[in-house]
C-alpha cells in the first residue's frame, strides 16, 4: 500500500488562538474516530506566527501531525528585512511548500526564486513541496536548477493547476483522470517521486483524486480550515 501524504495548507488564515482551537478540535473528533493512519503522513502548514504554537499543541495532544512552512526566503540569513530565512525554520518545521500559485500571482514569485528556496531548504534539510502547473513549469526548473532533478527524491511534488485553486472565490476542479494523466507525465520525466495533487480537494472529491496510481497524497487548501472537514479527508484518503 503506498504512502499518502495530506497536506494542510492554511494560507493566511488563523490567528494562534484560532490554531490552538483547531488542534483541540481536531485531537476531539480523531480520538471519536477509529482510523488507521499507517500510510498516511498528515502535515499542517500554519502562518509563520502560528508555526511555533502549533507545533506545541500538536505534541502536546499527542496527535499524529507534523508542521511545515508556507513559504521561505529566497536568501540565507542577513539583511533581508521582513525575510523568514530557511536556517530560521530548520528547528520549527520538517516541510515546506514552495512554487505555489499564489505566490507567482501575487507576489511575482520566479522559477528562479522557487530554485534559490529549494537549495536552502535542502541544504537545512527541510523537505521541499514544490508545486508545479505542468511539464513546462517542470522543465523550466530542471533548465535552472540542477537539483530539481538530482534530488527529486528528497522533493515532494505537487501537480496544481492554477484554474482548480479555488482561494475561496471561483474556481474549475480537474477531474481525477486529467489529474492522473499530468502526475504520470511528471514521474516519467523525472522517476518515482511522491506527487501529490492540489486543487480544490475536499472530502466529496478526496476518495477519487486520491485514488488514482499516480497521485501520492493532496495538498488541502480551503478545505483544511475545518478540522472536521480535513479529518475527513483524511478518513476518505
Amino acid at each position: 500500500m503506498k504512502k499518502l501524504f495530506i497536506i494542510a495548507n492554511w494560507k493566511s488564515n488563523k490567528t494562534i488562538e484560532e490554531a490552538e482551537k483547531w488542534f483541540h478540535d481536531f485531537s476531539e473528533k480523531l480520538s471519536s474516530e477509529s482510523l488507521d493512519l499507517l500510510n498516511k503522513e498528515i502535515i499542517v502548514c500554519p502562518s509563520f506566527t502560528a508555526i511555533e504554537h502549533s507545533r506545541y499543541c500538536s505534541a502536546n495532544l499527542k496527535l499524529p501531525i507534523k508542521i511545515g512552512a508556507q513559504n521561505i526566503s529566497p536568501f540565507d540569513k542577513g539583511a533581508y528585512t521582513g525575510e523568514v530565512s530557511a536556517e530560521m525554520l530548520e528547528s520549527l518545521v520538517v516541510y515546506c511548500i514552495v512554487g505555489h500559485s499564489e505566490r507567482r500571482k501575487y507576489f511575482g514569485e520566479t522559477d528562479d526564486d522557487v530554485i534559490e528556496k529549494i537549495k536552502f531548504l535542502l541544504e537545512y534539510k527541510i523537505t521541499p513541496v514544490l508545486c508545479i502547473s505542468d511539464l513546462s513549469q517542470l522543465e523550466s526548473y530542471a533548465s535552472r536548477g540542477k537539483q530539481i532533478i538530482e534530488r527529486a527524491g528528497e522533493i515532494i511534488f505537487v501537480y496544481e493547476p492554477p484554474d482548480a485553486i479555488s482561494g475561496g472565490g471561483e474556481y474549475k476542479p480537474g477531474s481525477p483522470e486529467d489529474a492522473n494523466l499530468n502526475a504520470g507525465k511528471i514521474k516519467e520525466r523525472i522517476g518515482e517521486i511522491k506527487i501529490l495533487y492540489g486543487g480544490s480537494v475536499n472530502s466529496d472529491n478526496a476518495s477519487s483524486f486520491l485514488s488514482q496510481p499516480n497521485i501520492d497524497g493532496a495538498l488541502v487548501g480551503q478545505a483544511s480550515l475545518d478540522p472536521v472537514e480535513f479529518l475527513q479527508i483524511i478518513k476518505n484518503a
